[in-house]
């Protein structure tokens, strides 16, 4: 009769003992009011007056889907991104707010659309670790009354119409001639300006000029295909005239 008796208690205290893991935290309520956490190991809550709540507080990752946005140069985009947040105060997280995975999975959706709709699409293109900057000091100033903390925001795609690329690619070719034009426009400016002043050393050097003119002969004739046509200077035919006269006077 005792043992009778005595098994109802034992199989309500084994149904009151709640186990709570190392990355949970337990939200206890008793008449449906909130009486405290409950931390890691074996727990009692008794059926009837009391309910409790098992929350992950792991930091999760969350996927959120394209989002198609006008840029605010009026270019249209889509982006996806993925949040990794995790649970800071894991009563608030069950009282003030329903489901918080919905609600912070729809927060960063309509979040992303707004900031990519306030950046220009050059700078969403060179500056996406800003973008997930300011979208994630969004997100958890929003999400702090729930008790959630945003750990980071990491922009995964940017994906533009094709017409948009093609765009963006004739720019970049562009911007690549133009910087080829200057670096070929400097060359010549300094190889212009090493000419001359070669030219003004070798002028100021005595016989400089022809000695310079004999090393030219010299490495064309390295090339026996080449024809030299060379002019013999004014000065060189003079000289040898007055060195004729001089041979046939004596």
């Amino acid at each position: 009769m005792e043992l009778i008796l005595f098994a109802p208690l034992v199989l309500l205290l084994l149904y009151s003992i709640k186990q709570v893991n190392e990355y949970e935290s337990g939200v206890k309520f008793r008449f449906g009011k909130y009486v405290g956490l409950m931390n890691p190991g074996w727990r009692i809550v008794w059926p009837v007056i009391e309910s409790w709540a098992r929350i992950d507080i792991r930091v999760k990752a969350v996927d959120v889907p394209d989002q198609e946005a006008i840029t605010r140069d009026n270019v249209s985009a889509k982006v996806n991104a993925v949040i990794y947040y995790r649970v800071n105060s894991a009563n608030k997280a069950v009282i003030e707010v329903e489901d918080f995975y919905y609600a912070v999975s729809q927060l960063a959706q309509t979040t992303m659309r707004n900031v990519v709709g306030e950046t220009a699409l050059d700078d969403l293109l060179s500056k996406r670790n800003e973008v997930a900057d300011k979208i994630q000091m969004i997100i958890d100033k929003a999400t702090d009354p729930w008790g959630i903390k945003v750990e980071a925001v990491e922009l995964k795609d940017i994906i533009l119409p094709d017409e948009m690329k093609r765009v963006i690619a004739r720019q970049a070719e562009a911007e690549r001639e133009r910087r080829a034009i200057i670096i070929r426009a400097e060359g010549e400016k300094a190889a212009a300006e090493n000419i001359a002043l070669a030219a003004g050393k070798l002028s100021k050097t005595p016989g400089g000029l022809h000695v310079r003119t004999l090393q030219t002969l010299s490495e064309l004739s390295a090339d026996k295909n080449n024809t030299i046509v060379f002019v013999t200077p004014l000065e060189i035919l003079r000289a040898f005239e007055g060195l004729v006269k001089k041979t046939s006077k004596n």
